[in-house]
């Protein structure tokens, strides 16, 4: 028997292989040096009547034939005859396997990088002749054997909508099968064990890094055991000689969900993105479509751009319409020309006068998408990707984008506009399903946004997809930002960024302070939530800056002005999500990389069940330090909090201990309020 081991700070994985493919015999929070065969042996169970006469290890790659009786991690054809083959392991390292089957010429490989804390795996399957690849599996790892599964659902302007499944006989199974990381089931999973909440208890979590569509199946045998696999979107690959899965992270925490949470987002600011300006400060967005929509003026965007500069933004985004005849979403898509009716001077007016308000400037595309009412759709039908008859969604169909000839043409559009203008930033949108789910699609974008990104290096990308359709770790490795929902109302997207905070660091996510009357829900709300809630994340606006009194203008300008005097240390901040004893309180905690501070916000999405708000514990604070903290924003206190509680009068002074065991007793407010605690370590 071989074993090996991978480490990172809080976790281990211990493999062993008895000449076959490798088994994952221990996954779990990190272990002192020990003997890793006594480890190998707890993984050889019994057995009894009504069963074969050895069960055989559940390996990182499951196949048929094995006499294992469940989901394959690896279904496979050639000349339409199911492949089954018989894995023998010709090289082990203890980061790299590979195993063989002669007879059948397939090569199987495994590999496992420890970064930071986390561990990224990935599986690649290499056929000496073609097979077509039905489902191939990252390396399939055992799952706790108490808790249950905490996964997310999800739609348009209502992402990230936590879901809680229990672990029982069978398969539990999820897929994304709109050709996207998807709305409806993004990439995330933790397994939690009983008693794991935000701060406290053991999690298991796992992200799939690919763009295009997944499939996760948790299934636990009739014999007790549990796998858990991850692959992209099943019948997605098609034939080929290789093919590989996206990169499976995975962390531990024995301290709640927030550990897992905070190893997620260390390895994407710190090892995922690459940052074009990686010194200057992230800049406040300012966006115009909530403001303009299709409706190009370059007056009026003088004036809009002169007001949000005053509001304090740093750069302003030309949403759609400045392209083709793009007069509404029903044309134009693919023709990436800038229209002369909108802008007989091109682009280099408004860029011009944004710069000498202070500002950058940035641009909307959709590049893998085409109106059929367009230049590009008429002269090149073959380019569309799906059946002529197909229904189409958002007026809009998808190019092929595994066609290279697509590619070139894109990137030659693309960059002759980036080329001619001083733009430093895209917004990448995508707005369609695909028709089929397709691996190559997804591989074509990337290899685009690699190639426009070697082309124009400054140049940041924001993934948008229908808002928060396409966020994984694998479009983040070509792009700098995620749009995280289209909906700019304040109520949703305190949850939205409250549940996505498991993965996404702050720096990647982008929140804008949306309209009065929100556009995709109805709701009015106060711009003090409105500014709150935005500024929790990557600051930026979206709405007509018109419409604002004098009053919300000064309190936008407030709540700007604090976020740049802190943005340096929140963007490096770790998210901790507070476990909340009050039900209406939505609440976070960012702590700075050195501990020194923290601010916490602790939303109150509705009212409460009881009069008072319950006392918010904080989390990750050193047990017998003090803390000084004051509420930023205790001025906003309504009339009908009538006492006077220390938080309400000044700075208070108190132990981490204190403020972990019991926690912070905090003003009465209204629904819809937003509570903002500053604190510094003494």
């Amino acid at each position: 028997m071989k074993t090996w081991r991978i480490d990172t700070p809080s976790q281990a994985l211990v493999l062993a292989s008895d000449g076959g493919i490798p088994a994952a015999v221990y996954w779990g929070p990190a272990l002192p040096e020990c003997d890793l065969n006594a480890i190998a042996a707890q993984a050889e169970v019994d057995v009894t009547g009504g069963m074969i006469d050895r069960l055989p290890p559940i390996s990182l790659c499951p196949v048929e034939g094995d006499s294992l009786h469940m989901q394959p991690g690896l279904v496979a054809y050639r000349d339409g005859q199911a492949l089954h083959p018989q894995f023998k392991l010709i090289d082990g390292n203890g980061q790299h396997f590979t195993v063989r089957d002669d007879a059948l010429g397939l090569t199987l490989s495994f590999a496992f990088d420890a970064i930071g804390d986390v561990i990224e795996a990935q599986t690649v399957i290499k056929a000496d002749d073609p097979i077509t690849l039905h489902h191939l599996s990252a390396p399939v790892l055992p799952g706790p054997q108490s808790g249950d599964i905490r996964h997310f659902s999800g739609r348009w302007i209502g992402e990230f909508q936590a879901e809680r499944s229990p672990w029982g006989p069978g398969v539990f199974k999820r897929e994304a099968r709109s050709g996207r990381s998807g709305h409806e089931h993004p990439p995330l999973a933790l397994f939690c064990e009983t008693g794991c909440t935000n701060t406290q208890g053991t999690a298991f979590g796992m992200h799939y890094g690919w763009p295009g569509g997944h499939a996760m199946s948790a299934e636990e045998l009739p014999d007790g055991r549990r796998q858990i696999q991850w692959g992209h979107t099943t019948g997605s690959h098609g034939t080929g000689l290789q093919f590989e899965t996206g990169r499976l992270v995975l962390s531990v925490s024995t301290t709640g969900l927030n550990g897992c949470a905070t190893a997620f987002q260390r390895h994407i600011r710190d090892d995922v993105v690459t940052w074009p300006k990686p010194d200057t400060p992230r800049p406040v967005h300012y966006n115009c479509w909530e403001a303009i929509y299709f409706d190009h003026d370059l007056d009026t965007l003088k004036d809009i751009a002169k007001r949000a500069a005053d509001l304090g933004a740093e750069r302003f985004v030309l949403d759609d319409g400045w392209f083709g005849k793009r007069d509404d979403d029903t044309s134009s898509l693919g023709d990436w020309d800038i229209d002369p009716r909108k802008w007989p001077d091109g682009l280099t007016p408004i860029i011009e006068h944004v710069q000498r308000l202070g500002m950058t400037f940035g641009l909307w595309f959709e590049p893998e998408m085409v109106n059929l009412d367009s230049d590009l759709a008429r002269a090149h039908p073959e380019w569309i990707l799906g059946r002529v008859d197909q229904i189409e969604g958002r007026q809009q169909s998808v190019l092929d984008m595994a066609n290279p000839d697509v590619r070139d043409h894109l990137f030659g559009k693309i960059s002759a506009v980036l080329g001619s203008h001083d733009i430093d930033y895209v917004k990448w949108d995508h707005n369609r399903l695909l028709p089929t789910p397709d691996a190559t699609q997804a591989h074509g974008t990337l290899e685009l946004m690699a190639r426009l990104r070697a082309a124009h290096p400054l140049v940041e990308i924001e993934s948008c997809a229908s808002g928060g359709g396409r966020i994984d770790t694998g479009i983040l490795r070509q792009t700098q930002r995620v749009w995280l929902s289209d909906s700019n109302d304040a109520l949703e997207r305190l949850r939205i960024q409250h549940e996505v905070a498991l993965l996404l660091p702050s720096v990647v996510t982008g929140s804008h302070v949306g309209p009065r009357k929100c556009h995709t829900s109805g709701r009015v709300m106060d711009i003090r939530f409105r500014a709150w809630v935005a500024a929790q994340r990557h600051l930026g606006f979206e709405m007509d800056p018109r419409e604002l009194t004098e009053d919300e203008a000064e309190i936008l300008r407030d709540v700007t002005s604090w976020w740049k005097d802190n943005r340096d240390w929140m963007c490096r901040a770790d998210i901790l999500r507070l476990d909340s004893n009050d039900d209406a309180v939505i609440a976070e905690q960012q702590l700075a990389e050195d501990g020194s501070r923290f601010v916490v916000f602790a939303g109150k999405a509705t009212s409460g069940t009881q009069i008072l708000p319950r006392p918010l514990r904080l989390t990750g604070l050193t047990s017998d330090a003090t803390y000084r903290i004051c509420l930023r924003n205790r001025g906003e206190a309504p009339g009908l909090s009538r006492a006077k509680p220390a938080l309400k009068q000044g700075p208070v002074e108190l132990s981490g201990e204190f403020l972990m065991r019991h926690g912070l007793t905090l003003p009465w407010s209204f629904p819809e309020t937003m509570w903002v605690l500053e604190g510094e370590l003494l």
